[in-house]
């Protein structure tokens, strides 16, 4: 009787194995685009889509080779040994969960370093194949997904995006301080870029007691899962953009007309390059629940363009006491620290302290007459405390030339948008 049961046993646990294995969890199924052009002599940047996540599935980490074994998904690592060329910064994975509907997908923003593009271009010209591969490995359950990047100029055939952005006012000074009332001097940005395309945005301004934009808010919108975009903080509008970018790599944008820009009111502001998306054939992403406009992505969050408006004599003193800009009052955890201030115009070096209490918790010295230094990421360790600052500035000896007074700020701990 026993030995009838079991093939009637062994049966049944093959029909539960089967309904497992039929109610599994789907896990990543595609990426789109599975294949991009790439610039072989500059950084790259390019909008993926990863569809189809498990629940519970998350990326862990992103890297590029010159060979694989297979393309796809595939559940064991696809690179031949030795090929590795790099792996993503861990200050360019911008990656993010996204999706709607019930969609569960991955936004990934496929930053190629040119140090990646380099070794790729070299590896080609000793004859091997002048394709390399990113794969972005997934755990829970463990999945390896290959975009193919294949080396192309930095023309039209590659998606749209930025590759390095400077923002400046026409000016030889490091601080723009401007009397009150007077007119700013012209401001400009210098564009890098790869592929062609329409460059579409806008000048916003941070005015004194608006909360501070974090690094989320300055990213392209190109650079965000859709539904996120509406997520990010407006602020006062200046003037809009709308240029149409033939590919020749690099260009000047006009800033917003002077009379425009605010100096009437005391006060620490902020200029900011908004970027929104366009769409473009060679950056557009298909994510399932339609296709994502991703003209115009970086790796990066746009840079703030800081000027501070009061005394005129604050452009350089030689005695007293230096003058702090920023930060004034509080800052978010999630956004770098920066410190600005005018110290003495004849200062060879100027020392920047900042306190805990009675304890030193960072000390710095910058060239005289930069007036800027962004903090290192640790200083968020000290958040929701009572912190002071103040420069001091010194001849080329280490004497002191003039010193600021102690100012008050605080580091806010605030959950990052995702």
């Amino acid at each position: 009787m026993i030995r009838n049961l079991k093939p009637a046993l062994t049966l049944l646990l093959m029909m539960c194995s089967c309904m497992l294995a039929a109610t599994k969890a789907p896990a990543v199924t595609a990426v789109n685009p599975s294949g991009v052009n790439v610039s072989h002599t500059s950084p790259s940047t390019v909008f993926l889509t990863f569809q189809n996540l498990a629940a519970g599935q998350t990326a862990v980490e992103a890297f590029w080779c010159g060979q694989v074994v297979t393309t796809g998904v595939s559940a064991t690592d696809p690179c031949v040994p030795g090929t590795v060329f790099g792996r993503l910064p861990l200050r360019n994975n911008l990656g993010r969960n996204s999706g709607t509907g019930g969609v569960k997908n991955f936004t990934d923003i496929m930053s190629i370093p040119a140090s990646v593009a380099r070794r790729a271009y070299q590896d080609a010209q000793r004859g091997n194949d002048s394709r390399f591969f990113y794969v972005r490995r997934f755990a829970n359950p463990t999945q390896f997904v290959v975009v193919t990047c294949r080396m192309a100029g930095g023309g039209a055939r590659i998606p749209f995006s930025l590759v390095d952005v400077k923002m400046k006012f026409m000016t030889d000074s490091p601080v723009v301080v401007i009397p009150r009332g007077s007119t700013p001097p012209e401001v400009v940005a210098d564009i890098r870029f790869n592929g062609t395309g329409r460059l579409t945005g806008r000048w916003e301004v941070v005015m004194p007691g608006d909360q501070e934009p974090t690094d989320f808010d300055l990213l392209p919108e190109a650079s965000l899962p859709v539904e996120k975009r509406a997520l990010q903080k407006r602020y006062t509008v200046l003037r809009r953009f709308d240029l149409f970018l033939p590919p020749v790599g690099a260009v000047e944008v006009p800033g917003p007309d002077v009379s425009k820009i605010p100096h009437q009111v005391n006060g620490y502001y902020k200029l900011l390059f908004r970027v929104e998306a366009t769409v473009d054939k060679e950056s557009n992403s298909n994510a399932v629940s339609g296709t994502v406009a991703a003209g115009g992505a970086a790796g990066f969050p746009m840079p703030m363009l800081r000027y501070y408006v009061g005394k005129p004599e604050l452009q350089g003193v030689d005695g007293g006491v230096v003058e702090l800009l920023s930060p004034e009052k509080d800052v978010t955890a999630d956004a770098a620290v920066d410190f600005s201030w005018v110290g003495a115009s004849s200062a060879a070096f100027d020392k920047l302290e900042v306190l805990d209490g009675d304890e030193t918790i960072l000390s710095a010295v910058v060239k005289g007459g930069a007036g800027r230094y962004q903090a290192p990421p640790w200083l968020s360790e000290h958040s929701d405390k009572p912190l002071k600052w103040r420069v001091t500035s010194l001849d080329a000896n280490g004497s002191e030339l003039a010193v600021s007074n102690w100012k008050p700020f605080s580091i806010v701990s605030l959950t990052p948008a995702e």
